[in-house]
């Protein structure tokens, strides 16, 4: 393969696409980029392990001057990179993830494995 890596598929979930489109164009460069990185195998500057998930779901950060934006990915289910959500941050009080916010990616997550893993055991 020499210096070509193969790139892992991108797959957004729910409505996690058209909120990220609906961003500021420089929140959408950064989120667009850390993605990249992460189908590249790579992990952004602006991405980390997302608290209370597990070191396999992770949370991109970007800001600019209306606030701060957040999408939230995985890279330990099945061959791609699956954007499960995202939102802008509207709690001034405290860097942690809203509670609703968290209890939807929690959703999307157990919903996203069961579906991975029914198409699984349906493959030849």
């Amino acid at each position: 393969m020499g210096m070509y890596r193969r790139m892992k598929h991108l797959t957004w979930i729910a409505d996690s696409r058209s909120k990220v489109k609906s961003f500021p164009a420089g929140v959408q460069d950064d989120i667009g980029y850390a993605l990249y990185a992460a189908q590249l195998g790579e992990v952004s500057v602006k991405a980390k392990p997302l608290r209370g998930l597990g070191g396999q779901v992770m949370e991109i950060a970007a800001y600019d001057a209306r606030g701060t934006y957040r999408a939230i990915y995985t890279v330990s289910i099945g061959e791609s990179i699956y954007v499960i959500h995202a939102f802008q941050k509207k709690s001034k009080a405290g860097i942690a993830t809203p509670l609703p916010e968290m209890d939807l990616i929690r959703q999307r997550l157990k919903q996203l494995r069961s579906e991975v893993k029914n198409a699984e055991k349906r493959a030849p």
